[in-house]
């Protein structure tokens, strides 16, 4: 029998707006995950609603957290300390506009959030601990260059945010606590742009500088202070290559190293000392987890194995750069 939370029961930041969802599971889960990579969704090639995570405290094999409502992939996925949201993408060829949610203490089956302004995929996604932002993204045969926003606490439909210097779908984004970076991507040829925001205001992108090389199917994840550029397409060749900038100082990105593979369509995320990236295809869709550690450079390492193969995925996690 369900029963509401009490002070012997649960522990951590929780709010009153989350009840019905542990009740709704039977369970009040404490809050002792731990720091937590998680990736939503994908194709496998069948398209999955599968969540699977890793914790960051030790390398290792992924596993099973819970379910999105429907099965779709290339959604973009934001994440803080309490709340995981997946936004905007393709079920199975139809882009959609839905925005849903789970509580990082407990796993199960997502909720609905709200909708985004636009029915798009694979926006670049970033967040810091209150604001989410979804950038661009493909319509189906266009891309747009719009940005939305959301307050993670409330659940509601997304606001404009403002627009990205470009159309530009598949692009990587990270973030600190203050700025928000998005990187790549094409429009529709690939991009070496590199623009940035600040997530507490609304408004247009600024250019920060380029990337190393022009490419698409990029991911991007970060520190409080480094932002790192994994994968991606230099057509036609798909490319092992990782770029790094300083968040706080507009530049040119730099070489980091290389994945353990030349990939595209990953999901990546990070806990501010390791970037992991998950799944992609080579073009064989794949089932590996490599990592940096982002304060150093140097070739990616392997961390462990995904549920299955798995790519055109995002990913997020509840301690990441935007977090710090």
């Amino acid at each position: 029998m369900s029963s509401y939370p009490t002070q012997s029961s649960a522990s951590g930041i929780w709010q009153l707006g989350d009840i019905p969802l542990f009740i709704q599971d039977g369970n009040w889960v404490q809050l002792t995950l731990g720091s937590l990579g998680i990736v939503a969704g994908g194709l496998t090639p069948a398209i999955t609603n599968t969540i699977q995570f890793i914790n960051f405290a030790s390398t290792g094999n992924a596993s099973d957290f819970g379910d999105l409502s429907i099965a779709q992939y290339n959604a973009g996925t934001i994440g803080n300390q309490n709340r995981l949201i997946t936004g905007s993408g393709q079920t199975p060829a139809v882009n959609n506009n839905v925005i849903e949610f789970r509580n990082v203490a407990s796993k199960g089956t997502f909720a609905n959030f709200g909708s985004l302004t636009q029915t798009r995929a694979d926006p670049g996604s970033l967040c810091n601990n209150t604001r989410g932002i979804f950038m661009g993204g493909t319509l189906g045969p266009v891309n747009t260059n719009v940005m939305d926003y959301i307050t993670i606490a409330s659940a509601s439909n997304a606001l404009d945010f403002g627009d990205l210097s470009g159309v530009r779908g598949f692009l990587g984004a990270c973030a600190s606590p203050t700025r928000g970076v998005a990187g790549g991507g094409g429009d529709p040829s690939s991009t070496n742009i590199i623009e940035f925001i600040t997530i507490a205001t609304i408004g247009n992108t600024t250019d920060f500088g380029d990337l190393t090389a022009a490419r698409y199917s990029v991911s991007g994840a970060s520190s409080a202070t480094r932002g790192l550029f994994g994968g991606g397409l230099i057509v036609p060749a798909r490319v092992n290559t990782i770029d790094y900038i300083t968040i706080a100082s507009a530049g040119n990105a730099l070489d980091f190293g290389d994945l353990t593979q030349s990939r595209t369509a990953t999901a990546s995320t990070s806990n501010s000392i390791s970037a992991v990236w998950f799944g992609g295809n080579t073009p064989s869709i794949v089932n590996t987890i490599d990592y940096v550690t982002i304060a150093s450079t140097g070739n990616a390492a392997d961390w462990g194995d995904t549920l299955s193969v798995v790519n055109q995925i995002e990913g997020s996690s509840n301690c990441h750069g935007g977090l710090s």
